[in-house]
């Protein structure tokens, strides 16, 4: 249906910034991998699998699964929690992307999860593994890593740094999350 794996050659692509569209541009590369046969596999960071997503549900009928590894933001819960949520995820990421099993991974607010500074977190998801994993990854894995604040030692490892930036947001009008757009 597409190209071999062997023929491959993976690719970082790095979507951070304070706009709104970086997990949705990395849902975009999602489908239009899906449409070329590929297998992928979605992890979220910071969001809980206590909640809904409908791109969850659109996924999951496309036979994509997208796991919820959070537990929410960082002040709805104790650093604890937190830490706790990060020691577990950590490890399913890393193994997914290492095993060459997928042809696209994307860990979606991994950027924003190595960005807490409020607790330490670099004993549970330590930074240098993040850039080992970047550099060892199975060379026809493609790996997308989204996220507010996205680390220097990311982006110097990337193909692809996109920054996203608001220019106008209906949240400064007041509008909150809205159905179908953000959730």
């Amino acid at each position: 249906m597409g190209r071999s794996r062997e023929n491959q050659h993976g690719l970082t692509l790095v979507y951070t910034g304070d706009g709104k569209g970086k997990t949705t541009s990395a849902l975009g590369l999602a489908l239009r991998g899906i449409g070329r046969g590929f297998q992928v596999k979605i992890y979220q960071f910071i969001k809980s699998p206590e909640r809904s997503y409908g791109e969850q549900i659109a996924l999951q009928g496309l036979g994509v699964e997208m796991e919820q590894l959070g537990i929410g933001f960082t002040w709805t819960k104790t650093p604890e929690e937190h830490r706790e949520a990060l020691k577990q995820a950590w490890p399913k990421a890393k193994e997914a992307v290492l095993s060459g099993e997928y042809d696209l991974v994307i860990l979606d607010e991994l950027n924003n999860a190595l960005a807490i500074d409020k607790f330490p977190i670099n004993d549970v998801l330590p930074l240098e593994e993040v850039l080992e994993v970047i550099q060892n990854r199975p060379k026809h894995v493609h790996l997308v890593i989204t996220g507010r604040n996205a680390k220097q030692e990311i982006k110097d490892l990337a193909d692809l740094v996109s920054v996203i930036e608001p220019e106008k947001h209906y949240y400064n009008e007041g509008v909150p999350a809205v159905y179908g757009i953000e959730f």
